[in-house]
């Protein structure tokens, strides 16, 4: 038997320690560890991307979905380099993931040669692990210290491999003598972590007493959320959720408020301006300005890492510990809540906010409203289906819209909100969970940025379905250009593509959707597509991705972007002025001031004691 190369020696180690799926492209630069894979292809799965962001995307992806690591790889110079945006996505929301790149002749390293970038040195900032293979003798050591420090500190590692170091064979290196063969670990334990019972005890006490409680639940909480909805039941507290947590408690849920920020629901960010005390699982919501202010309301935070205790906002008892573990152990000591009202209106303001939303999706106007794709989505979705967002307007109406049911799932690029992830982590969602329907829900210009990974889906038999919002802008930006600076859109505005004939051309199916009245149909009817399929939905390029509430100098804004010169001012101002119309009689709408008093009336008498005469 020939001996084995020291790239077979990390391919082999990594399906030692669990590794089934390597997302990739080959290069002359890894060509050691492609092969590799090649010789073990029946153990463990190359998927060959078009673009190594897609690799590092769909790795990333592929941790979320299934909790464990992610691999990618990539060769060396460009190709390592083109891994680093879906390696940041994989940081900012703490994904394990290894990337393995290669790198030039170990002795010309430094040296100006081809395709010589340092690649430990690069990814020095991304990685929580960063080291070069020295020889086949370091191999095994390697691996098995970055796999347990990608998991453990759910980050990225990085292994890069000079190209001729790969094809050395056992024995072509000198042993070191305390280099002492097969005394590696054995694949990552993990531990669950629980804060002291003298915190925990200080956590309930922070809740006596206080009637307004809200719950502000991350992914951190993911596998926790019956606990969630228990302690919320207990406290009387509603279920606020940024939009990485959409799937940790399911939106149906009577305690769910909806989303947080810019993204979220008017009812959510009325229990935040209102609540005195508030309950963190699991989140690091970056967006201070949309949480309780200073001095407003006790703080209980959990998070199994003590650096994120207090790091949006001070808290009065930080517990350190696993999210299910901790609030197993809080739920018991925990007062009872025997005031409901905050809870009751709450949940009238989140069967309010769901009424709007149903009223938006369901719109028959032409050019078809981007809500009535997103709200005519969720309604056929599968029980099961995974669904991956991207950035821009869509994941307003994602976060929005989509209302997500008890057992799917949902995710997208949260921290660093990079455009063109939705269709890679659709891809890894299927490769992970090949019975499961799942879904990328993008726009145009993110679709565009890698729309040659929906070739990857044919090549490899994905029936991954793909809902592409076309408005023929990069929507996000040009609302920000008019509403935060108040500037008329400049330079988003895109040349129309055909992806019915695109996803033809690649060997899948197209589908496209104008008429409103159609749009549940033919959703359905591309659910039911067997194999790769695209939905070119055509939407409107003027409708305002709405917040819960415009502030004043939001629509100051506005106001001055369409005084200044914006190209599309009539439609816009047109767009906006049947808006206020048609949401005047919905409470949760920015424009339903009138069905607020009423609302407000109401609730003041029902609340008013009964007075004999």
């Amino acid at each position: 038997m020939p001996e084995r190369t020291a790239g077979e020696m990390l391919v082999e180690r990594l399906i030692e320690l669990g590794v089934d799926t390597v997302f990739g492209l080959p290069g002359d630069g890894i060509n050691g560890v492609i092969e590799g894979l090649r010789k073990h292809r029946d153990r463990v799965r190359f998927v060959h991307v078009r673009h190594e962001e897609a690799a590092a995307f769909a790795a990333c992806g592929y941790a979320k979905y299934t909790g464990r690591l992610g691999v990618c790889l990539a060769t060396s110079g460009p190709g390592a380099i083109h891994l680093l945006n879906g390696l940041y996505d994989a940081k900012l929301d703490q994904a394990p993931v290894l990337a393995i790149t290669g790198m030039t002749y170990h002795d010309l390293v430094g040296t100006l040669y081809q395709q010589d970038v340092n690649t430990d040195y690069l990814f020095q900032d991304v990685a929580v692990f960063n080291q070069r293979v020295m020889g086949p003798a370091h191999v095994v050591n390697l691996v098995d210290l970055a796999v347990r420090t990608a998991i453990a500190r759910r980050g990225v590692a990085h292994i890069t491999f000079p190209l001729d170091i790969q094809e050395w064979k056992a024995g072509d290196d000198d042993r070191s003598e305390h280099n002492v063969a097969r005394h590696s670990a054995v694949p990552p334990l993990l531990s669950i972590r629980l804060p002291e019972a003298g915190q925990v005890e200080r956590a309930a006490a922070a809740f006596r007493g206080k009637k307004r409680i809200a719950i502000l639940a991350g992914h951190g909480a993911r596998g926790a959320g019956d606990l969630a909805e228990q302690v919320a039941e207990r406290l009387a507290a509603p279920i606020i959720k940024p939009l990485l947590g959409k799937d940790v408690v399911p939106d149906d849920s009577p305690y769910v408020t909806g989303g947080v920020g810019m993204l979220g629901s008017r009812p959510s960010q009325e229990a935040l301006a209102a609540c005195d005390a508030l309950l963190i699982v699991g989140s690091s919501f970056p967006y201070m300005d949309y949480l309780p202010r200073p001095g407003q309301a006790v703080v209980v935070q959990i998070d199994d890492d003590p650096v994120r205790i207090g790091l949006r906002m001070p808290a009065d008892v930080g517990l350190v510990g696993d999210a299910r573990a901790t609030l197993g152990a809080l739920l018991p000591t925990l007062p009872e809540n025997g005031d409901r009202a905050f809870l009751e209106d709450a949940q009238r303001g989140a069967r309010d906010w769901w009424q709007l939303m149903e009223e938006r999706g369901s719109q028959d106007a032409v050019p078809m409203k981007p809500q009535v794709a997103a709200w005519q989505l969720g309604q056929v979705l599968a029980e099961d289906a995974i669904v991956s967002g991207d950035s821009g307007t869509v994941a307003i109406w994602a976060a929005q819209m989509l209302r997500i049911r008890r057992g799917q799932r949902f995710s997208l690029s949260g921290t660093l909100a990079s455009m063109a992830s939705g269709l890679p982590y659709a891809m890894a969602a299927q490769v992970a969970h090949p019975g499961r329907q799942c879904v990328a829900f993008v726009g145009d210009g993110g679709m565009e940025m890698l729309m040659a990974e929906f070739a990857t889906c044919v090549q490899y038999r994905l029936p991954v379905k793909v809902v592409v919002l076309k408005n023929n802008v990069l929507g996000m930006i040009k609302w920000e250009q008019m509403v935060f600076l108040g500037n008329p859109q400049y330079g988003v505005e895109m040349t129309p593509i055909d992806f019915v004939k695109f996803a033809e051309a690649c060997g899948g199916r197209g589908f496209r959707i104008e008429d409103p009245k159609r749009c549940r149909e033919q959703l359905a009817e591309a659910l039911a597509t067997e194999g790769p399929v695209i939905v070119e939905a055509v939407t409107d390029p003027h409708e305002p991705p709405l917040p819960p509430k415009v502030k004043p100098a939001q629509a100051a804004h506005m106001a001055e972007a369409l005084a200044r010169g914006e190209p599309n001012r009539e439609r816009i101002a047109l767009t906006m002025f049947r808006n206020s119309l048609d949401e005047a009689a919905y409470p949760a709408s920015p424009f339903g001031v009138l069905a607020r008093i009423v609302r407000r009336l109401a609730g003041a008498r029902r609340r008013r004691p009964e007075v004999s005469g």
